[in-house]
Order: C-alpha cells, then structure tokens, then sequence
C-alpha cells in the first residue's frame, strides 16, 4: 500500500470515527433533552403536589383555629351558666330573708345591700330573670301545679314558686309556676 493510500484510508477512518461520534453526540443530546423534560414535568408536579398540600395545611388549621374560638365561647358560656346556677340558692335565701319580718331596720338594709351586691354581680355576668307574668311558655316555665281560677286566662301563669334565671337565651334554671287550666 502506498503512502498515499494509508492516509487516504486514515482519513476515512478518521472521519467515520467523527461522524460516530457526533451521532453519539446527537443521540446523548437527545437523551438529555428528553430526560430536561421528563426532569422539568417531574419538578412541576412535585411542585404541584406540594402547594396542594399547603393550601391543605393552611384551610386545616384555619378551620382548626375556627372551631376552638367557637369551642372556648360555648365553653365560657356553660362555665359562667355553671357558676351563676350554684349562686342562685343564695340569691334564692336572700330573698327569702328579705320577704321575711324584721324588727333591726339596720339589719334589713344590709340584707338588701347583699342582695342588690349580688345580683350586680350576676347581672354583669349576663344573668337575668325569666319573666313569669302572663302566659305560659314551656320553654321557659315549669308548671308544677295546675290550677282553676276565674281571675285568670286559661294557660296563665299565677303563681310563682322558684323564679327561673338565663344567660342571653341559654337557661340556667327554669321558673317554677302554676298554671290556670
């Protein structure tokens, strides 16, 4: 072989070596490419995935956030009723000393000054008396006698044993009442 034809066939080799090689080349970029967009897709919905679960977390304690406001207010509501109720027996004796003969005027007016004390104090807590004039309501009344009275319209209270007590609309004790039939 001559000179000539060794770097003839060299040169061929040479170049199917680099025609080879760019078709790796091409074929790597290819790859590549495919894998950057396998790669970018994957990485939005990771991404995706992972605003879902924070919008998620974010409405969950909002709505946990929620419900214990709402729970301390109805929790705050039953304790001052609990609390009011056990102090409704005083009130109750008060009352009672109050309608109760005295000759010690001094004595009488401390009595009331308790009493006036006391009922500040309850009605500051939202306390107040359940009206018992008039007709009667179950929702508020409880009827533990029954009466016939001419005086009276039928299903009038007319009589009061126990006055009843609330706060707002929640009642801490019913009004004990009798009832005209």
């Amino acid at each position: 072989m001559t000179k000539a034809n060794k770097t003839q066939k060299t040169k061929e080799a040479e170049e199917k070596e680099k025609l080879t090689q760019e078709q790796e080349k091409e074929q790597g970029k290819e790859t590549q490419e495919t894998d950057g967009e396998v790669s970018e897709e994957k990485d939005e919905s990771e991404t995706g995935k992972l605003k879902e679960q924070l919008l998620r977390a974010m409405a969950e304690y909002d709505n946990y956030r929620k419900r214990t406001a709402r729970e301390r207010v109805e929790l705050e509501a039953d304790i001052t009723a609990r609390v009011a109720s056990e102090f409704l027996t005083v009130v109750d004796s008060l009352e009672r000393a109050l309608e109760s003969e005295c000759s010690d005027a001094n004595y009488k007016k401390g009595i009331e000054m308790i009493y006036e004390s006391l009922f500040s104090v309850l009605d500051k807590l939202g306390v107040s008396q359940i009206e018992t004039g008039g007709e009667f309501n179950p929702a508020y009344h409880q009827a533990v006698q029954k009466v016939n009275d001419e005086d009276f319209e039928s299903g009038a209270v007319t009589q009061t044993f126990q006055k009843g007590y609330k706060i707002g609309e929640k009642i801490i004790r019913f009004a004990m009442v009798a009832v005209n039939e």
